[in-house]
């Protein structure tokens, strides 16, 4: 099973949604935890979205760490920006997930 951590900014981005969206984004990192692979695969395997209405939920999935890290939530408008930034930072979001990976093992 899986480790589901969510980046400060995917719990301030989550924050601002509306109750009834936010209650479905709440069950995601549960469904991810059993099948990291849900979702629509992004630019490479290990990059993914998940939809909540016309909302996205992205997430980076570190199959040796066994470690799903929720890190943006975005609309359809903000998708390429949301997706583009992600991929700029993969270096640091990995370095997150090793140190997450050490302290929860």
């Amino acid at each position: 099973m899986y480790k589901v951590i969510g980046t400060n900014t995917y719990l301030k981005e989550i924050g601002k949604w509306p109750k009834d969206y936010k209650a479905i984004a709440d069950k995601i990192p549960q469904k991810l935890k059993e099948n990291p692979l849900l979702g629509d695969q992004l630019s490479y395997p290990f990059l993914r979205e998940r939809r909540v209405k016309e909302r996205r939920v992205y997430y980076l999935v570190y199959e040796d760490l066994k470690v799903v890290l929720l890190v943006a939530a975005s609309g359809k408008k903000d998708q390429q920006t949301t997706i583009n930034h992600i991929k700029d930072n993969l270096k640091e979001f990995r370095k997150a997930a090793e140190d997450i990976s050490k302290q929860v093992s």
